[in-house]
This record gives structure tokens, sequence and C-alpha cells, in this order.
């Protein structure tokens, strides 16, 4: 996925706690970044969240912006994710209305996308679409002129390429202690 002129992906590894969400999207909104996907969940480890947020602003104050965000108290690390080394996906459910003809198409068309089908009902069909935004786009306007019922679709969630992590606590505790 290549992002366009003014767009970025960062990475962000907090402590797991309410409040942490609102001081980071705070930060955006104070700084005239818009916020495009917003991703947050837990970690392996519990007591760890991972955000990943894609973002449109002046590129001359993204890296103040980020610096900003790794004073934050519960922000552990924080990473500017380039597209040509990180795995990008989303997540799309999409409930499309299908009968007869039109429902063989769809379900051709889910497929061809590698997508799963998770509901079906009279009238309807529901698909489940993972990958990149550009996949994601592309089974939108496919399907579209079948009649979307609704869709939900989640941001972007992302990781590194090879073996290195963006977060290890055992290292990134040594590390601070040699700091010190």
């Amino acid at each position: 996925m290549l992002f366009h002129e003014n767009q970025f992906a960062v990475s962000i590894i907090v402590t797991n706690q309410s409040g942490v969400l609102t001081r980071i999207s705070s930060l955006f909104s104070q700084r005239n970044f818009n916020i495009d996907t917003f991703t947050s969940g837990r970690t392996n480890d519990p007591e760890v969240a991972r955000i990943t947020i894609t973002a449109t602003g002046d590129h001359r104050k993204k890296d103040q912006l980020l610096k900003q965000i790794a004073k934050l108290y519960d922000v552990k690390k924080v990473e500017l994710m380039h597209p040509e080394n990180t795995i990008l996906r989303e997540l799309l459910i999409v409930k499309i209305s299908a009968s007869g003809d039109n429902l063989r198409t769809v379900l051709d068309a889910a497929n061809v996308f590698r997508s799963k089908v998770v509901d079906m009902s009279p009238g309807s069909v529901c698909i489940e679409v993972t990958g990149e935004s550009s996949k994601i786009d592309a089974f939108i306007k496919f399907v579209a002129p079948y009649g979307i019922l609704e869709y939900c679709r989640t941001g972007l969630i992302a990781v590194e390429r090879g073996p290195n992590c963006l977060y290890d606590p055992k290292r990134d505790a040594l590390k601070k202690e040699r700091d010190l």
C-alpha cells in the first residue's frame, strides 16, 4: 500500500490502560493532523497494547509530533512505519443485497478476492475481506452495483517485516538500564 502525499503510518506501544488513547489522539488533533485510521489492541503481553495510526498532515511537523508522543508517560515505543518494509492489513465486513444470479456473482467475487462468507440469509450475504487497503477498496467498488446494505471497516494494522520486534520488554528494559 502506498500512502498519498501527506499520509503516514505510526505504530505506538503503550501501557494497556484507560486514558492512553485519548491522550494520544488529542496530540494529533492539537497539531492539526487528521487521523485517517486508528486501531488498538492488546499484544502478546496483556499489559501492553499496540496502536496503529494512519494520519494526514504536515510532514515538517510530523517528527515533532512523534517526539511528543514518545514523551507521554504510558508510551513505551513509537515508530514510523515505512510501507516498503511493513506488512499492512485491514479488515472489512460487508453485507450485500444478493439473491438469484446476483448471489452467484457475489460469491464468485468473494472467491476471487480470497475472502470468506461469514453469514448468508435470504436476500443478503455478509463477506469478510482482509488485505491491503487497495484490495478492500477494489472489493467495495466491485460489489457496490449489487447493493451494499452496510459495511464496517477497521483501520490498518502494521508490523515490520523480518525478525525485529518493535517492542521487546526484556531488551528494552536492559537498554534503559544501560542508558541510566
